[in-house]
């Protein structure tokens, strides 16, 4: 079993670092600056006048001509620009579209402007709604309009990278309040007259939207505390809103981070009618090398007690490989609300201790002789990062599950990872613990073709997200992908989903029974077109067994994200208890041209004896190791030379703990990998 390093010193950890790597590279990696940060840009004032897009809508082909769930795409707000939307720019911001499965109530949030609102700011917010489950909507409602004008281009108060949620104590829509927290421009954070420094927040009732808070509430920078672009963001039915962003100061113009995460708990106030925040820093030291956290996030589990924060960084503790940047996931527990947090524990993804489904799994023999030149390196000995953007969720059981884009490193150039992902070399990763946080499981959701995509200023990632069920027992993960065929970057996008199960490691079919992801937008009017594409963190279930997931992507004007945008919602996306058919932990390292045929074991689970049918299509020797999911070998047998035909073997499970464990059939040509899970 893996076990979690803890961020203290106390405990006597030294960093392990291996020697500077004798294997050599095929193929040069990709690149990307994160830890040279620098400030994030204020989008441009444009015109607000409307002009027609060029981005061609796909004829929706009727469902009959195709053996696919073509969903329903339908307009809903607009919006001054694109900015609120993008994640890689500043972003991470991924409570654009709420869905509140007791009221049956989605909500979409967004800044002003647009189609719906021409003489409207772009740092004013507004939202949508559908009290039928998506199916009509009020648009534009607006909710917090800025009116400090410093006399600039700006407002000193204009709203930027809003958040938000629906908070609903009793069930019922009189007692409900979108809730929402953005960065301003108050410029207490800022080198300039206007700039970062500022927060602002409220709450608007469901039932009355004249009664909004949002105007009165505002926060600047101030001491050693300094405001900057929350990207975590979440709410529960408890009462607690919770905001996580990194302390950096940039009244210099450039970045300085300052050991510790700025974090606002907001608490229900009957007397106010609003949610009262209290900010405290929480510190986390990281290594000057690796600077500031890359992104945030924080959620909770149904109960609102058991909820965890998480970044992606690296302060230097773990296993790593000399000349490789990498950044893996760190987090903080809270059993009690958010009244207290755990110190930050790293999860090791890589090396003699890593996830053995990243280790083992993620890259198959062929995918490292495509990498690396000979001699090759062992499993063990490869470093692996994340691709700098995702998301987590808290299952039933108060367990978390981390939804993001892994991939091999590959050599550092200068402040920057070297990372191989495209082509299919990338993973879309559930990481998860079943037991609070000490043993940890990599679920491959998917391959990613292509990360990247470039819009005008802007650039846009894989978009990682996590939907859970409304009971939290199932996790649905989507991402941005493009076909090659349609562009060479990820700038004309898809929307992916896979659902897992966690409770039974049972993970969705594709409509057409294919094990991989479902594409959402296939063939619909969003077919290549789906822009900044969002999910909502709950799910709802209209019919029992039937989980509804609410999407939200951006058609650009003039393919310019800078103008006025139509934001786009999905309305009958869904998977059913059916689905949920093929039994995961990992993919199955393909071997290059066996010689050999290698089944699945039979049972799985199981508890007593399992079986595994090999055909061989000549003599070899062969031979069964069983690994567990750290890479501890618990049992080899050697067959010695074994005659061309079938052969089965027998694994005897009453000699192995139960969990989940890999096993690997060798003969003198190849090497096949399956796992089985013991129970």
């Amino acid at each position: 079993m893996k076990k979690i390093l803890l961020f203290v010193m106390a405990l006597g950890f030294g960093i392990s670092i291996m020697a500077q790597q004798s294997y050599k590279f095929k193929i040069e990696p990709s690149h990307k600056t994160i830890y040279e940060k620098v400030a994030i840009g204020i989008d441009p004032v444009k015109d607000q006048s409307i002009v027609s897009s060029d981005v061609i809508s796909k004829q929706q082909i009727p469902p009959a001509d195709r053996d696919v769930n073509i969903v329903t795409v339908i307009d809903i707000g607009t919006m001054a620009n694109a900015w609120a939307y993008n994640s890689n720019n500043k972003g991470n911001q991924k409570s654009l579209v709420w869905a509140e499965p007791e009221l049956n109530i989605v909500t979409s949030f967004h800044r002003g402007g647009g189609a719906l609102d021409p003489e409207g700011y772009s740092g004013n917010l507004a939202y949508d709604i559908s009290f039928d489950g998506g199916s009509t909507w009020t648009n534009q409602i607006e909710c917090y309009i800025a009116v400090d004008n410093g006399g600039g281009e700006y407002f000193y108060d204009a709203a930027r990278y809003p958040n938000h949620g629906v908070y609903n104590p009793t069930g019922n829509v009189e007692d409900a309040y979108v809730a929402f927290f953005c960065p301003n421009l108050d410029g207490s954070n800022s080198d300039g007259d206007t700039g970062w420094g500022g927060y602002s927040f409220g709450v608007a009732n469901l039932s009355d939207p004249s009664d909004t808070t949002g105007n009165y509430n505002r926060r600047t920078s101030h001491d050693d505390t300094y405001q900057y672009i929350p990207d975590a963001y979440d709410v529960t039915s408890q009462g607690l809103a919770i905001v996580v962003d990194n302390n950096v100061n940039w009244t210099s113009g450039s970045g300085v981070y300052q050991g510790s995460l700025t974090v606002n708990q907001g608490y229900w106030d009957n007397d106010e009618s609003d949610i009262v925040y209290e900010e405290t820093l929480i510190d986390y030291e990281t290594t000057e090398e690796y600077g500031s956290p890359w992104f945030t996030t924080v959620a909770f589990a149904p109960d609102g007690m058991t909820g965890y924060m998480a970044i992606l960084g690296n302060d230097g503790e773990t296993w790593s490989v000399d000349g490789m940047h990498s950044i893996y996931p760190i987090f903080w527990k809270t059993t009690d609300g958010g009244e207290t947090w755990g110190d930050p524990t790293a999860i090791q993804i890589d090396g003699p201790d890593g996830i053995g489904g990243i280790v083992n799994s993620l890259l198959t023999d062929a995918q490292i002789e495509q990498i690396y030149l000979p001699p090759l390196p062992a499993r063990e000995e490869i470093p692996y990062t994340y691709m700098g953007d995702f998301e987590i969720a808290v299952d039933d059981n108060g367990n978390l599950h981390i939804a993001g884009v892994v991939c091999a490193a590959g050599e550092a150039d200068g402040g920057s990872i070297g990372f191989y992902v495209e082509d299919s070399l990338g993973g879309v990763l559930d990481v998860f613990t079943d037991d609070g946080g000490t043993t940890w499981y990599a679920e491959e959701m998917g391959r990613i073709i292509k990360w990247d995509g470039t819009f005008g200023d802007m650039s846009e990632g894989n978009r990682t997200q996590i939907t859970t069920s409304p009971d939290a027992d199932k996790i649905f993960i989507s991402w941005l992908d493009t076909n090659p065929e349609v562009a060479d970057d990820n700038s004309r996008p898809n929307i992916f989903c896979r659902g897992f199960d966690p409770s039974t490691y049972m993970k969705t079919y594709t409509l057409d029974n294919v094990d991989g992801p479902t594409n959402v937008t296939a063939f619909s009017f969003g077919y290549n077109e789906a822009l900044f594409g969002t999910a909502a963190k709950t799910a709802l279930e209209l019919t029992d067994g039937e989980y509804t997931i609410p999407y939200t992507y951006i058609e650009l004007t003039d393919n310019d994200p800078g103008l006025p945008a139509q934001i786009k919602y999905i309305k009958d996306f869904s998977f059913s208890e059916a689905d949920f058919t093929i039994i995961g932990i990992g993919d199955d390292m393909e071997a290059k041209e066996s010689n050999a045929t290698v089944s699945q074991n039979y049972p799985n689970p199981f508890s007593g004896n399992s079986y595994i049918t090999v055909n061989l299509a000549e003599g070899s020797d062969l031979s069964l190791e069983v690994y567990s999911i750290t890479g501890q070998q618990v049992l080899r047998q050697d067959y010695g030379y074994t005659s061309n035909g079938t052969t089965t073997l027998t694994i005897n499970g009453t000699d192995l703990t139960p969990g989940i464990y890999f096993y690997t059939v060798t003969t003198s040509e190849s090497k096949v990998t399956h796992k089985m899970i013991v129970e």
